[in-house]
């Protein structure tokens, strides 16, 4: 595929004034102008397409533009796109609120809207801390958290990351300390885990984890066993478990939410990401019915001090309405099911690469991590000349599709995934 001939003029007056993701400006290349959106793919101005392996971080699980998504959305916006829900009540908002309760595990039931996940896993630290508050326990205080974990950009998500091994490493001395701990994947760790807790349960708010998969610290796996461990212990000793199923949730890993895979129910889960089936911003953290009980009574100081302007937008409540309809008439899990088994036949061909130090998939995840990302600027401008987007991160290159891409446009993303990474290789370790 040829190069960009000419970068489009908005760019170029734009650049000095955007602040780019996870980018030093000065140094990074120009970003790839998208122009339009179809189905899996990315239509750049000059009119190439990319075939997204990366579903927008994670989500546009239905594709771009699906019409029912984009249908509903219009009727919403030409009747009302968005109303406050301090005293004033939108249906939308309403009617998701018991349709996410109906369909999550356990009792999770009681919904609070936010529009970022970030500010989702914050409002569940607040549920958390303020949960014992409100029952004259307030030494609860502190979080446990997991080696790798990521939980957003904010002040109070980035304290439950994995500060030392993440991209938060300049803030350590500004964040709230929490406890870290690698996760209880042996006999050993899972002791130590139960005596932390045995000795710290009265200090801690919650222990906080994604479950199954953990994002943006290196797409890392973990098993059902782990989760089921974590909440039998957090339970022997009555610590709130949350899980930040922002990336997990909606199908990634196989099932609708990863803890429903894993037979496990968290006291306060988080959702965002593919909510909206990536159309608009949304989020969600939503609690069982023994932390929302401590919450509610005559007492006016008991209640949850929090309020996103765009909080229950109908907008974004209506996105997400659409796009649970397609998990229910469509066959979403299936697509994700074909997903996983063609990573698992064609993946591990790059185990033996020099430089890969393992393959894995697990849902609509397959993952090739190295021991370490050189020129990774060289890999990028690879793949887009091979005509997909692929961004790795941290030490993998890694491939997170949209559902509903077709298995010859899976097959040439696999076939460049694993090409250029193979170039890579034997350019950096031959």
């Amino acid at each position: 595929m040829p190069p960009l001939t000419e970068t489009p003029e908005w760019v170029l007056e734009g650049r000095d004034h955007v602040w780019l993701p996870y980018t030093q400006v000065q140094t990074a290349p120009l970003p790839l102008p998208v122009k339009e959106t179809r189905g899996t793919r990315l239509i750049l101005e000059d009119g190439r397409e990319l075939i997204d392996g990366c579903s927008s971080w994670w989500t546009a699980c239905h594709g771009y533009n699906h019409p029912h998504i984009v249908g509903r959305i219009s009727e919403q916006l030409k009747r009302m796109p968005h109303v406050m829900m301090g005293g004033i009540a939108n249906e939308p908002a309403y009617t998701l609120a018991k349709r996410l309760a109906d369909l999550l595990p356990g009792d999770l039931s009681r919904v609070f809207f936010a529009e970022s996940g970030s500010v989702s896993v914050e409002v569940a630290m607040k549920m958390a801390i303020q949960y014992w508050i409100n029952q004259d326990r307030p030494t609860h205080k502190k979080f446990l958290c997991f080696e790798s974990g990521y939980h957003g950009d904010t002040m109070g998500a980035m304290s439950v990351c994995d500060v030392d091994r993440g991209m938060h490493q300049v803030f350590k001395g500004a964040l709230i300390e929490q406890h870290l701990m690698p996760l209880p994947e042996s006999d050993a760790t899972r002791a130590r885990l139960r005596e932390f807790l045995r000795m710290h349960h009265e200090d801690i708010a919650a222990v906080i984890m994604e479950p199954l998969a953990q994002g943006a610290g290196g797409l890392k796996f973990h098993s059902k066993e782990t989760l089921r461990y974590i909440r039998e212990t957090t339970d022997e000793f009555g610590t709130l478990l949350i899980f930040d199923e922002i990336m997990t949730g909606f199908g990634r890993t196989g099932s609708m939410f990863a803890c429903e895979g894993a037979d496990v129910v968290p006291d306060i889960i988080t959702l965002s990401k593919a909510l909206t089936g990536g159309t608009l911003p949304l989020s969600v953290a939503i609690s069982n019915e023994r932390v929302s009980a401590a919450f509610i009574n005559e007492r006016a100081d008991t209640a949850l001090m929090h309020g996103p302007t765009f909080m229950g937008h109908a907008l974004g409540c209506a996105a997400a309405h659409a796009s649970l309809d397609l998990f229910e008439r469509e066959p979403r899990l299936n697509q994700v099911a074909a997903i996983e088994a063609h990573f698992n036949a064609v993946l591990p061909s790059a185990r033996n690469l020099p430089g890969v130090v393992d393959v894995r998939a697990l849902g609509a995840i397959g993952v090739i991590q190295v021991k370490e990302l050189k020129n990774l600027s060289w890999l990028k401008d690879r793949f887009v000349e091979e005509g997909v987007f692929i961004r790795p991160m941290a030490d993998v290159i890694y491939v997170a599709p949209p559902f509903v891409i077709e298995p010859d446009d899976l097959r040439r993303l696999t076939d460049v995934m694993l090409d250029v990474t193979r170039e890579w290789s034997q350019r950096e370790f031959s």
